[in-house]
């Protein structure tokens, strides 16, 4: 049963914390522009374990706050203060694309309230600003250029949109629903903001992790490359690598087996 709780930041900006399950908490984020449906789909409530979303500013049922503090960081900071607040660190954090960058940050910035570590589908390795966000940034763009139906229209007929259905259909899929995603102001200075952003780590923070990692990807992914997902995983000392189906190939799959791995992965621990 999932059930919600308000959360203050300290600048007063209201997050939505979605929960699910009893048991030890995991706070398990989301991607840009999700919610909190995306971590219930493939969070292994059987494992034993509570899932903790805090829905992102501008995100799911969060308030967005100031726009000029909307990135990585002030996420980070936003979970952080959560934590410190609500639970007994340290925890098992991880996430799902910019998830998985808050994930990476808070390990290597905040080490004390991480006790292990779940990247799945990383968009991000540690610089900001990576090809492979391109095409959520032309979406940001387009909406703050143009009205939403002909933003859409052009981004489809483009040679990104072109590339996307050809190469990874569910990513062009998600990026197609940004167009209707409300407030559109908002969706468009996520998309901007946040593709232009990172987790402002270094190759070097990333080798000296020493928690446990669960580093989940796979194929036909053209904006979380699995050459990302297999890299992280060569840099984090005992990481654990877990290749899953595409949703592009099947969903049911996908959705199996990544509660497949996470839940070995927590059971373990």
């Amino acid at each position: 049963m999932r059930r919600a709780q308000p959360f203050e930041t300290s600048d007063g900006t209201i997050l939505n914390v979605d929960m699910a399950g009893e048991g030890a908490s995991v706070i398990f984020q989301h991607g840009l522009c999700g919610d909190a449906t995306q971590t219930d789909e493939v969070f292994p409530l059987e494992a034993g374990f509570r899932r903790v979303t805090i829905e992102a500013r501008g995100h799911g049922h969060s308030q967005a706050g100031d726009p000029e503090q909307l990135s990585i960081a002030t996420f980070c900071d936003d979970i952080a203060a959560y934590i410190e607040k609500n639970l007994t660190p340290p925890i098992v954090i991880g996430g799902v694309s910019m998830g998985a960058a808050i994930a990476l940050r808070l390990a290597v910035k905040r080490p004390d309230l991480v006790k292990a570590l779940i990247i799945a589908r990383p968009a991000w390795l540690t610089a900001s600003t990576p090809e492979n966000m391109a095409p959520n940034a032309e979406v940001g763009r387009l909406l703050k250029t143009l009205p939403p139906d002909d933003a859409k229209t052009a981004f489809l007929a483009g040679p990104v949109g072109a590339r996307l259905a050809a190469e990874a259909p569910d990513n062009l899929a998600s990026l197609a629903g940004f167009f209707s995603r409300t407030p559109l102001d908002v969706t468009a200075e996520l998309l901007t903001r946040i593709s232009n952003d990172g987790p402002d780590v270094t190759d070097e923070d990333v080798g000296n992790l020493t928690v446990p990692t669960l580093v989940i990807g796979h194929d036909r992914d053209s904006i979380h490359p699995l050459s990302y997902a297999r890299a992280l995983a060569e840099r984090i000392a005992g990481a654990r690598f877990v290749q899953i189906t595409p949703k592009t190939e099947s969903r049911p799959r996908y959705v199996a087996d990544f509660r497949l791995a996470m839940g070995h992965f927590l059971k373990e621990l």
